[in-house]
Order: structure tokens, then sequence, then C-alpha cells
């Protein structure tokens, strides 16, 4: 694989993965495998600047903002910490500091690292008036209703506090809590919910506050980043804290050495398994309010704090089988069947082996004494293995030639770290994926159907391809049931099709013929072909007709496109059953080409607009909408061609020295409004 594709697949997959940890609350790969992902991209684009995207993850603080509840811009920016796992790097942490402060001295404090999900909250004249999520940095949700409900969070301050206040924290549910929550559902027959971290994030971001409220949140909150006037170092600011009568965890120590640090690092490794809630590690802050803003931030984080992360726990068990799932894609995982064991108070069957060469570089097999680990503590893998025991009969693991689902032959690109099954039409899960994947909320978003319903009516015979949800019939459906059996816990649960199901499912379909062009885009799954990426395809080629007969060159040359993802969309257009399918949709009435809206004005006439910083008057979202309804083009890189930017507070550093070398103008909001007139 070509370094320029090599980075645009690795670019494409962390957006993935910052999108599903900080919109689904999802994470499907641990911190640490990120951060490893994220450094190796940095080299890339170190040694390859000219194929660097603009937006590229090694320049984000998180995931994008989801759309349920009003976006609100962040008064500074909300900061992720860099990692550190080990002594060596803290104390590479402690020299930085050093060399920033002259030779000043400093202290630390120490902080248990909650894990849980970041939040904002400002206080008004004493009272709670916005509850902010962390979002994508800049902005966030308000989500103040759901955070109301939270006994922990004091709606009305206490004592002497100042008219204007902005706190931050972390909501989280406790262990005992969680196991309640959960031993409640599997009464009723639901699924289980996999962590506490999880179940708290998508608690949060439930449209009824009346459900959030049945549920046991709890939050601790760890920084003051607004108290009117008064400047305070970090230590005293958590006692006023205390004062006004917000959650601040006691664990907390004044540190006057890095050994100090590392003492109550030590300490709380250990002590964490008798915590009543999650920690992944400790966070270190220089303690001078002073110091901190001398020290400043890089564009990602701030130079004056450091999260150290525990090493996650791991256990013993044997290995009894590999079994292989297929994805929507193809790809095919393999999949370890373990003696039951606990790891971090959980039963753990089953473990992830990654791929092929994982295998092969482990020298995984049958019947081996294997250690098992809880990736990010949520996702168990296979670290090490024993090969100690191993008898005469033992034999290397031969990955499986065949599709596990359809016995097609496999097949593994070059370049590419997985097999996949080429037998994309017909092979069950790959088609029961883009089904999922198409009546997704970012996509179709036909709520009543889920991951249950899909296998019923797949299994019927009546839905064999996405086009067929636009044929279904009430009288059809009503009556269907199967019973889905979890894989992970065997728990038993029934999916049938009652009369107000059926009723939400029929609708759901016919109001998904409404959705736009590039929502459809985006649902067809077309590899490599994300939001972003159908949008742009979708609003350049205006309808699918003009997509699918774009050559190779055609395609490569719309901005941030490029071969990779060139290549896939012919791929996929060039198998007669995706057109047929299509066609089908479109006789059932749905959106294929961008319907143009009439402008309110055509003031900006085609200008190449960069939106950039943190805004007052108004979202970020509404700037682009304003800019495409009067005549503007959205860009998200600055170059020779762009005619100027509006720039609001915390600009990016790189971003505003690139405008200025290039001569780009930069505006204000206030003026970009009076040029709208």
């Amino acid at each position: 694989m070509s370094p320029q594709a090599k980075l645009q697949e690795l670019t494409a997959e962390l957006k993935q993965h910052n999108y599903d940890y900080y919109v689904l609350a999802n994470p499907t790969i641990s911190d640490r495998e990120f951060d490893m992902k994220l450094k190796e991209l940095e080299k890339l684009e170190q040694a390859f600047p000219q194929y660097t995207d603009p937006n590229s993850p090694t320049q984000q603080v998180g995931g994008g903002i989801t759309k349920n509840f009003e976006t609100v811009p962040h008064s500074t920016r909300m900061l992720s910490l860099g990692n550190t796992y080990n002594k060596e790097e803290l104390l590479d942490f402690d020299k930085r500091v050093a060399k920033l402060n002259g030779g000043n001295a400093y202290q630390y404090t120490a902080e248990l690292k909650f894990d849980g999900f970041a939040i904002a909250l400002r206080y008004a004249d004493g009272k709670l008036s916005r509850a902010i999520t962390r979002g994508d940095g800049t902005q966030g949700d308000d989500v103040t209703a759901n955070v109301k409900t939270i006994r922990s969070i004091p709606h009305q301050l206490r004592g002497n506090y100042p008219p204007n206040l902005e706190v931050r924290g972390e909501i989280f549910m406790h262990k005992a809590a969680f196991a309640k929550l959960n031993e409640e559902r599997a009464n009723k027959g639901e699924d289980l919910y996999k962590n506490p971290r999880n179940t708290a994030a998508g608690t949060i971001k439930l449209q009824d506050s009346a459900e959030v409220a049945k549920r046991p949140l709890d939050g601790f909150l760890y920084q003051l980043a607004e108290h009117g006037k008064e400047e305070l170092d970090h230590w005293d600011s958590l006692q006023r804290m205390k004062e006004y009568g917000l959650p601040v965890n006691d664990a907390t120590q004044l540190c006057d050495t890095i050994e100090d640090v590392w003492t109550f690092i030590e300490h709380w490794d250990t002590e964490r398994k008798n915590l009543s809630f999650e920690i992944d590690g400790v966070v270190i802050k220089v303690n001078s309010r002073l110091q901190q803003q001398e020290m400043g931030f890089t564009s990602k984080f701030p130079r004056w704090a450091m999260s150290y992360k525990f090493e996650t726990e791991r256990a013993e068990s044997k290995l009894l089988s590999i079994s292989y799932q297929v994805g929507r894609t193809g790809a095919v995982t393999p999949v370890a069947n373990l003696e039951p064991m606990q790891l971090l108070g959980t039963t753990v069957k089953r473990a992830s082996l990654h791929n092929a060469d994982f295998i092969a570089e482990l020298d995984i097999r049958i019947g081996d004494r294997v250690f098992v680990e809880k990736g990010g503590e949520i996702i168990p893998k296979i670290v090490e293995v024993d090969a100690s025991g191993r008898g005469p009969g033992s034999e290397p693991t031969q990955f499986t030639p065949t599709c596990p689902e359809c016995e097609t032959l496999l097949e593994r690109p070059e370049g590419d770290a997985v097999y996949r099954c080429p037998n994309t039409q017909h092979c069950p899960p790959q088609v029961k994926g883009r089904i999922e994947h198409f009546i997704g909320r970012k996509a179709m978003d036909v709520a009543s159907l889920g991951e249950g319903k899909i296998d019923v009516l797949y299994q019927s015979g009546l839905v064999r391809r996405v086009a067929d949800l636009y044929s279904l019939q009430g009288e059809q459906l009503l009556g269907l049931s199967k019973s889905i059996i979890n894989e992970d816990t065997g728990d038993e649960r029934i999916v049938s099709f009652k009369e107000k199901t059926v009723e939400n499912i029929v609708g759901g379909i016919q109001a998904s013929k409404q959705i736009p062009f590039e929502r459809v885009l985006f649902g067809l799954g077309i590899r490599f072909v994300g939001e972003t990426v159908a949008k742009k395809l979708a609003f350049h080629f205006k309808n699918i007709d003009a997509l699918i007969a774009a050559d190779f060159e055609t395609l490569n040359a719309v901005s941030e496109i490029g071969g990779v993802i060139a290549k896939s969309v012919i791929d996929y257009f060039s198998i007669p059953e995706n057109r047929e399918e299509i066609e089908q949709m479109k006789v059932a009435g749905l959106q294929f080409e961008v319907i143009e809206k009439e402008l309110a004005s055509n003031a900006l006439d085609g200008a190449k607009i960069v939106v950039s910083g943190v805004f007052n008057r108004f979202s970020r979202n509404e700037l682009k909408k304003l800019i495409e309804d009067n005549g503007g083009k959205n860009v998200s890189s600055i170059s020779k061609s762009t005619d100027f930017i509006v720039a609001g507070d915390s600009m990016g550093p790189a971003k505003k020295e690139k405008a200025e070398k290039l001569g780009v103008r930069m505006i204000t909001e206030d003026e970009f409004a009076e040029m709208l007139g």
C-alpha cells in the first residue's frame, strides 16, 4: 500500500474511532491502541505533509456533535490530556515542566482519572444554567435537563460564590449501581449494558430526562474554568469548589516533587479495586495558575498537565477454540473462545484475536494457556501466550480459508491486514450489516428497526437487500418473532413484531423516503465513504447517475476525495446488483439527487470561506449554514484560493500562522454578520 493510501486509510479509521468514542460512547479499541495508531499517523504526516488531511485526528481533540440537542460553544476549549504509561515518560514530563518554568519552583496536584463522561457546568448567580458535553472540544451539546436529574450536582451553589462560574468534571456510574441496573434489565429479558462508562455516556444523551432520572448517575468536578476575576491556584480552586457545595473527590494530593506524584500513583494503582467507581489512571497538573498560563498549550493538549494510565488488569485462561465473525464490509475477524474467567468484575468467555498476522505473531494455538486484558478496560483481548504446557500434538493455527457463513474462498488484498469474503451480495452477515447501516440514525434513521428485527426479517425471507424494505406491508410483519441468544452472556430474548411496533416500522420506512441524497448515499455503505465524503460527492455530482458515470480521474479530482475513495466508489458501482438495487429504490421514491435550496442572497457569490475558533453570537454550524445560504462555499483548509476566514476565539495557532503567511483576510463574526446585512 502506498504511503498516501496508508495515510488516508489510517486517518479515516481514527476519525471513526473518535466518533465511536466521543459521540456514540461505544469505543471499539483501547486507549493505548488508539494512541499507538495516532503516533503512527503523526509519523506518516511528518514524512508526507502533502497528503495530510487538514481535519486529521492529530489536530482534533474529539469527535463530532450530535444533532439531538442545541449546540453550544465552550467558553474555552475542552482539551484532552497527553498520556503516559510508565515512570520514565512521567519523569520526561517533569523535565519539560522544569524547563518551561525556567528553574522556578513548582508543585503538582495529583488526582484520580475517572472513567466517565466529560461535562462543563455553568452557574449564573449561583443557579445551574447550562450543562454542556465535550463535543468536539470547541462546542458541545446542551444536556442541562438531563444533568439536573443527577442528585450530586447542585442546582444552587452555597457560600460566597461569584456571579458567573464554570466548572468541569466527569459524569459516571458506580459499580454497584451499574450491576443493579443490569440485574433489572436481565429480569425484564432486555440486553445487558456493557460497562458503566458507556452506560453513563449513553444515558446523558437520552432525549427524555425522565428516563435519565431513572438511572443512577453521579459526578465529580475537578476544574474551575471560570471564577469571575479571581485567579486561584488549582489546589485552592478545588477547596473553593467544595465550599460552594460542588462534588469534588477527596482523593487529591498536593505534591512538591514528581516522586510524591509517583507514590500517589502506586498507591491508587493498588487501591483502585476498592473504589466504588471505575478509574483508569491519575491526572497530574502544575498547581500554579500563573505557571499554567505561562506554559500554555499545544494544538491538542495543555503543556502543564498529563494523565498517567494504569496497566489494565490481566487474567489467565485456556483457549478452547477459535471462531470467525464476518462484518458488513466482509472483513473476517477471529475470536478466541475461552474457559470462563473473572476480569475486572465481569465474566469473560471470548476475546479478540484481531487478524491472521496477530495469531501468527503470538503463535496462538488451541489448548494454550493465554493471558487476557481488557483493552481500555472494555474489550477483552489476548496479550500473551504461555507455550510451556503444549503437548506433542500441538499444531500452529491455520486461519480459515473459507467464509464461516457462506463458505466462499476468502481473499486478502495486497496491503490489507484482514481477510475478506468477496461474496458481498449473498453472504448473510454482510447483507444484514449493510441493512443495519442503512437504517442507522446518521443514514435513513428508521429508529424502530434494529439488529434483532433485521435478523428476523432476513431469516423470514422478507428482506434480503436494502430495497426490500420499501416493499414491506404491515400484514407481513404482524406476529413475526424469534429467539435471540447473546453469544457473550448466553442470555436469551424474544424479538417480536406487535401491532404498535409494526406501525412504527412501516411509518419509519415511509418517512425515510424524504431523507436527502447525501444521507442516502452514506447509507449505501460504500467502503471509505463516510458521512462527510458522502456529502462532498453528493453536492459535487448533484445526482446518483452522474456519480455512477464518473471515471477514476473525475472522482480523484474532487476536493479531498483521493485515489483510495475513488477506486472504492468505482468498484461499488461496477457490481450490477448494486446498480439494480439503486434503480429499485428510485422507483420506491428515495431521494437520489440534491434538491437545490433557494439562496437567501448571493452576497458571498462562490467565496471560499474557512470557519475557525469559538464564537459567541453564532455556533460554527450556524455560520456554515449562513455561508451556504448566501452563496458561499465552506472549505476546511486554508490555501491561496481561500477568500477569507471567519475567526473566533481560540483559533488554532497553526491556522492563524498559515493565514498570515498567505495573506488571507480574517474577520470576526460581527464583521461577517455586517457583510450579510
